[in-house]
């Protein structure tokens, strides 16, 4: 005779499992977020207090100072670096998407020699030529020192490709066909049908897009030789292991002189307020797209 008893996890929760939960969240989000509390402490930090407390300011500074900002935006090379990052990630994102949902959307669709077309694409896209031989590309293609040379040769994330992929295949095909017998063609079908369906995939697969642009570091690196067209990530770099101004920030006379720690620590919050204000607005779709996109039901 089977047991009537349900497994564990199908019972209502009890308060002591709720409280245990909300415990172990909260003590979660602390850890997590006191090392951004601590970066943000110390860059509003005066040089005095940073050395009276060993580098570390952590929770509050007693006289917090705009000094450490004044003294990277001084220069122009961060505001420069910023500016050049935004339009990358802009950009970027914006050929990333145009080019990931006609190829997911084309592959969608069934067509002659289907899966071998399908099996090809995602063949040259899972294995990397390699450092070498992608600089030498780059460079053969004319891109070197070009902001060109940070968005074409990523153009296309396979991971991306798949969860558009998968979502376009899981659209009822009688959607489709019905707007194709009103007379619409492949181009309006994706633009009126498609798309506006696809917002949530969508968000993420920009979220996911956008994040890598902003962060990129080793390509900017290897292909950008003309230190005036650094993104923000170089200049962070710089920044983190100098310690100090790059590109002759200075600070006026009178006024507060920034430690080489809140120096650091500021360029770090002015790297990461970007990518902290987008996400909120995208976080509602995240789990609904990337669910809706990766399981085919």
């Amino acid at each position: 005779m089977k047991s009537s008893q349900r497994p564990p996890w199908m019972e209502a929760p009890t308060k002591a499992g709720l409280a245990l939960k909300g415990v172990v969240i909260a003590v979660v989000c602390l850890l997590v977020l006191y090392p951004f509390v601590n970066i943000l402490a110390t860059s509003l930090a005066g040089e005095s207090e940073i050395t009276r407390r060993g580098g570390i300011i952590p929770l509050f500074p007693s006289e917090p100072t705009l000094a450490a900002y004044r003294t990277i935006f001084a220069g122009g090379v961060v505001s420069h670096a910023l500016l050049v990052s935004a339009v990358i990630t802009v950009v970027g994102t914006a050929l990333n998407l145009v080019v990931t949902i006609a190829l997911a959307y084309g592959l969608s669709r069934p067509i002659v020699g289907g899966r071998f077309v399908l099996t090809a694409v995602l063949f040259t896209m899972l294995f990397g030529a390699g450092i070498i031989p992608n600089f030498l590309l780059v460079k053969a293609l004319g891109m070197y020192n070009s902001y060109a040379s940070l968005i074409v040769p990523g153009l296309v994330s396979a991971f991306n490709f798949l969860v558009l992929r998968n979502f376009f295949q899981n659209i009822p095909a009688e959607l489709l066909d019905s707007a194709r017998i009103d007379g619409a063609g492949d181009f309006a079908i994706l633009i009126r049908v498609v798309l506006p369906l696809s917002k949530a995939v969508l968000a993420v697969v920009a979220l996911f897009y956008a994040v890598s642009h902003w962060n990129a570091f080793f390509n900017a690196l290897l292909y950008l030789s003309d230190t005036g067209k650094w993104p923000l990530p170089l200049v962070l770099r710089l920044y983190v292991l100098q310690g100090q101004p790059v590109g002759g920030g200075t600070e006026s006379p009178g006024e507060a002189v920034a430690s080489i720690q809140a120096v650091q620590m500021a360029v770090v919050v002015v790297a990461l307020v970007p990518i902290l204000c987008v996400y909120p607005f995208l976080q509602r779709y995240f789990t609904k797209g990337v669910l809706t996109g990766a399981i085919k039901g």
